[in-house]
């Protein structure tokens, strides 16, 4: 299937709606300009395996972009709008990036890219003008609106957030498939989350990241609608949800608790009933906050566990979750086996690395060491995480290897504290890091974000420490808390624990 199926049958139904713009795509329209951009680009030498970057907000146009370079076998990579100039040209260099589309909205940013653009020979504006970019409406004007002679599949080329150093570019192999073959993410939305052309999808994160543009995409080619909020507010989100009459809505936790934390005439205010199914990702979610979601909510709320590189797709229902509390469900691509320091598979409760065994496969764009370390000699990959397998199969995260302190010679995992005191009331989010110490090698740290800073005391960090060893072994918990206005976390939830670290690295202040 493809956008243009629904073009045909329903022209005017809305693809895309913008939550607080208001501007509105349909299906004719998406498909018209897709077929419109990809003629461009072939025009500029664009061919299959070539290689498109789009730095844009949350926009209007963003969709239809993306369309063009899939329907046309391109690369195309989604770039971090909030990234300095120095890392999203990085990103735009190592790409090999030949056409760049982007908004006037980031002229401060653009206007500082000019020695990582000598390669991109394109370069667009949908809205206003930049020096040295072409206005988008003008490009396409007279460009064809039917489909190109040569249509394939092509393939998102998503970036490593940069959480645990410098981001890299995960590059799946294109099929060469004829363009309507569809992605191993297209019978997943439809199979195990009920997504169809009478889904209306709400995306709350930017669509730079995997998850939104992957699963809006997945929604056009089924035939749904999406509405994209140009940035998350929790209240509004509910307004959304009630306005649209909203079915299906992916999260990650940190919405969960933002939400969670409204009063409860604000929790009460909209009419959420037309909500079937609420998926969340892209971080570990508390146990206790899971359950206050479906005590609001009720059972419609699935989990999984999965990275851009595709390796493994692990996937819970709300019944299965009740069951297995924690759990992040059960691969449904293939075998996960949990190994050792030395590479040994252990056995069921024993905490190791976990690799996915499957017949995807992946490499980091110009980091063949990279690739090297995510694939051992007996074929299997891995994300970098860190849990246990339970009977049955089930998968149970405890952080990443990446973010594991060691405090006297005993394994800390952070998450498992961060868990615990983001429960706390006066807490709004909080990281748990490592820090160096003379006698233990590293001490637990908790830097804070609280949801009134000026409550920030040393009586509270004592009561922090107090609520957290009151409901965790004390080895575990932190013994010094810091305040901070807010937490390194990027808008699609991940928290940059490398930022966090160095600045405690670099003040010698433990």
């Amino acid at each position: 299937m493809t956008p243009g199926d629904e073009a045909q049958a329903h022209p005017d139904k809305p693809a895309v709606t913008m939550a607080e713009g208001g501007q509105v795509v349909t299906f004719a329209e998406l498909e018209a300009r897709s077929n419109q951009l990809a003629h461009l680009l072939r025009s500029r030498g664009l061919g299959p395996g070539s290689h498109l970057a789009v730095l844009l907000p949350n926009h209007h146009r963003y969709h239809e972009v993306c369309w063009a370079g899939q329907r046309s076998g391109l690369y195309f990579t989604p770039i971090n709008w909030h990234l300095g100039p120095a890392e999203a040209g990085y990103i735009i260099s190592d790409c090999g990036a030949q056409a760049l589309v982007t908004s006037s909205a980031l002229s401060d940013l653009v206007g500082q890219l000019d020695e990582y653009l000598t390669a991109v020979t394109t370069r667009l504006v949908v809205d206003g003008a930049l020096p040295g970019f072409e206005d988008y409406e003008q490009a396409l004007s007279g460009q064809p609106t039917v489909p190109i002679a040569d249509e394939s599949e092509g393939s998102y080329m998503f970036y490593s957030s940069g959480t645990t150093g410098r981001p890299k570019g995960i590059k799946p192999p294109l099929t060469g498939a004829p363009y309507g073959t569809g992605t191993t993410l297209d019978p997943l939305l439809s199979g195990v989350y009920g997504f169809s052309s009478d889904t209306r999808y709400l995306c709350p994160a930017p669509l730079y990241h995997a998850a939104p543009l992957g699963w809006s995409l997945g929604t056009q080619r089924l035939g749904g609608r999406v509405v994209v909020m140009e940035r998350f507010d929790a209240l509004e989100a509910l307004r959304l949800i009630e306005a649209h009459r909203i079915t299906h809505v992916q999260f990650v936790p940190t919405h969960f608790i933002r939400m969670l934390k409204l009063t409860d005439e604000e929790r009460q205010r909209y009419d959420l009933s037309s909500l079937q199914t609420v998926v969340h990702a892209a971080a570990p979610c508390p146990v206790e906050v899971k359950r206050q979601m479906l005590e609001w909510w009720g059972p419609i709320i699935y989990e999984y566990y999965a990275g851009s590189e595709g390796n493994g797709f692990c996937a819970i229902g709300p019944e299965e979750w009740l069951a297995h509390p924690g759990s992040v469900g059960r691969n449904l691509r293939g075998t996960v086996h949990i190994l050792g320091e030395d590479g040994d598979e252990l056995g069921r409760g024993e905490i190791g690395q976990i690799w996915f065994e499957g017949p995807t496969r992946f490499e980091y764009h110009n980091d063949p060491v990279k690739t090297a370390s995510a694939w051992n000699d007996r074929g299997w990959s891995t994300l970098g995480d860190v849990g246990y397998l339970a009977e049955d199969d089930y998968l149970f995260l405890t952080d990443r290897v990446s973010h594991m302190i060691i405090s006297g010679g005993v394994n800390i995992y952070p998450q498992e504290v961060e868990d615990v005191l983001v429960l706390h009331p006066a807490v709004t989010d909080v990281a748990v890091i490592g820090v160096p110490d003379p006698e233990m090698g590293e001490a637990v740290k908790a830097v804070v974000q609280l949801a009134h800073p000026d409550d920030a005391s040393d009586a509270l960090a004592a009561e922090l420490i107090a609520f957290c060893r009151d409901r965790l072994a004390h080895f575990k918990c932190p013994r010094t808390v810091d305040f901070v206005d807010e937490l390194p976390r990027l808008p699609t939830g991940k928290l940059l624990k490398r930022v966090l670290r160095d600045r405690y690295e670099q003040t010698g202040h433990a």
